[in-house]
């Protein structure tokens, strides 16, 4: 008999297995809900949003890009580099974050914590191509470790927000 087989009785294991087969989706478990997501997103310095209203967030994580209405399953995200888009009644806020935390609770809060952002309009694109280039050349000629490692992540950097401002 196996360990599992020897652990659990036969009674315990059927009735756990009939709670696992009533899962709920998250509306249905946190009950009624407003359709709106309710956003908290702030920075080491300041706080860019609090207790507002929006119908959807678009990001990009490190599991890959994710948009979160009401009611989405409860989750932790790590960011990666790239925009954040709060999508609201009144139109789009978009921001470049360079890292960060996305914590979805089960009554439709989304904390969002970054290190740092910037508003995409706010950004020059010609000063992220001339500082790509200096960091693709830094790269190419550092001669320790440490120093191409920092100029390797100054150019996904760089990449990301070239990314960013041409969609």
């Amino acid at each position: 008999m196996s360990f599992v087989g020897r652990t659990f009785k036969p009674a315990t294991a059927l009735a756990r297995t009939a709670r696992l087969g009533m899962r709920l989706y998250a509306s249905e478990a946190t009950g009624a809900s407003s359709g709106k997501l309710t956003v908290n997103f702030a920075l080491p310095h300041m706080t860019v949003l609090k207790s507002q209203e929006m119908n959807q967030v678009d990001m990009s994580a490190v599991s890959g890009d994710l948009g979160v209405l009401a009611d989405h399953v409860p989750t932790i995200e790590q960011l990666k580099p790239g925009v954040v888009d709060f999508i609201g009644d009144a139109g789009s806020q978009k921001y470049f974050v360079s890292g960060g935390f996305a914590i979805m609770n089960p009554n439709s809060v989304l904390n969002i914590n970054a290190v740092e952002a910037f508003k995409l309009e706010d950004i020059d694109a010609q000063a992220v191509a001339a500082n790509l280039a200096e960091s693709q050349r830094l790269a190419a000629s550092a001669k320790d470790e440490v120093t191409k490692a920092a100029a390797a992540i100054e150019v996904e950097l760089y990449e990301s927000l070239q990314s960013a401002l041409s969609k």
